[in-house]
């Protein structure tokens, strides 16, 4: 696999059109879930997105790295996906060890909060996450607040 991570305005238009599909084609269509996956948070500046294409050239993981109070106090990682051409194969696990790292590269003394589809909790704990809020329905989907605490000041 080949690993990115860009700014939106240094995406080329290749890179973001597979983004985009890649995200619809996870989040709206196999999950059933019709949300605004456009909201302005790719655009800001600072957001650092992550993605991996396959060597047959397909993008098969991404995930938005956010700054600070943008979806929350801390740096936040969200739109994590894996294609489901490899999911099982341990690319979850480096996309979000490159999320972790990219976040701690750019905000070293923020904690990371995710937002969590419930049922992955326990993949997120073998991060590093804990939960740190009830659970609650977002766009009709279980998730729960999870929180990597780093020893920040």
């Amino acid at each position: 696999m080949i690993w990115h991570q860009h700014s939106f305005h240094a995406l080329n238009l290749d890179q973001l059109y597979d983004m985009m599909k890649l995200r619809v084609d996870v989040f709206v269509v196999e999950q059933n879930c019709p949300y605004p996956e456009l909201d302005d948070k790719d655009r800001i500046p600072s957001t650092r997105h992550l993605f991996a294409y396959s060597a047959q050239g397909e993008m098969v993981a991404y995930a938005r790295v956010l700054e600070p109070g943008v979806s929350y106090a801390d740096a936040s990682i969200g739109r994590v996906i894996v294609a489901q051409s490899v999911r099982g194969q341990g690319v979850a696990h480096e996309l979000m060890q490159k999320a972790i790292a990219i976040a701690t590269e750019h905000w070293p003394t923020h904690n990371i909060q995710i937002g969590a589809q419930q049922h992955l909790q326990a993949f997120y704990q073998q991060q590093g996450f804990q939960a740190c809020s009830d659970g609650y329905l977002e766009d009709g989907i279980p998730h729960i607040d999870m929180l990597l605490q780093r020893n920040v000041k």
